[in-house]
């Protein structure tokens, strides 16, 4: 998208809050890895949250807390946010930032590696959010499948990959695993998907009833 158009849509339609600026600011203060979510994919992730009244809700991949709080704020009252990070310390700044926001009483931080904590989830969730490591993403593809519900969405950022997933000199294994992923999504029959083009691509599927 040229990038006046990208700024005139965020301007308008993802707009950040004083909380969400300071969770940004936050982030860049602590040299955190520069790979949150931006703030009109923020509000994409919050609008399908709310189109399909998701009230429990799973995220791996916490980083510093800012798309936890997109996703957070879409919930009702009674939803949770159960979202996963390996790193000790993003998980203390997420944890920071969801207080900042109003929202801990909703959010459940858990710290470890996700392929570990998954198997000990319950089934059910309405929506999970991947972006995480990228090479495990065909794993996370299929535990996802096997916790949300039947008309539940997979949402998984980074489908482009910055460009390496059309990069024939790019084997890397995080390039692998996006391109495994976004090869699942396009042709596994339990689900039905599409890909967003916004920023670096977001992948939206549907897990159909069986």
């Amino acid at each position: 998208m040229d990038e006046r158009l990208a700024r005139y849509a965020t301007e308008l339609f993802a707009v950040e809050d004083a909380t969400l600026l300071s969770i940004r600011a936050r982030h860049e203060a602590l040299r955190l890895p520069p790979i949150q979510i931006s703030a009109d994919e923020g509000k994409l992730l919050h609008v399908l949250l709310r189109a399909v009244g998701a009230t429990r809700v799973l995220e791996v991949g916490s980083l510093a807390g800012y798309s936890g709080v997109w996703l957070a704020r879409a919930l009702p009252p009674g939803g949770r946010l159960t979202t996963i990070e390996k790193d000790p310390r993003h998980a203390g700044v997420a944890r920071q930032a969801f207080a900042d926001a109003g929202l801990a009483a909703r959010v459940d931080v858990l710290e470890g590696n996700a392929l570990d904590l998954l198997s000990t989830l319950a089934p059910g969730f309405d929506a999970i959010f991947l972006d995480a490591d990228k090479a495990s993403l065909p794993q996370y593809f299929e535990w996802s499948l096997t916790l949300l519900r039947d008309g539940g969405l997979l949402l998984c950022d980074n489908a482009f990959y910055h460009g390496s997933v059309v990069d024939p000199a790019d084997q890397s294994p995080d390039t692998a695993g996006v391109r495994a992923f976004n090869l699942l999504a396009a042709t596994d029959p339990r689900v039905v998907s599409a890909v967003v083009p916004i920023r670096d691509g977001l992948v939206v599927a549907v897990k159909l009833a069986r």
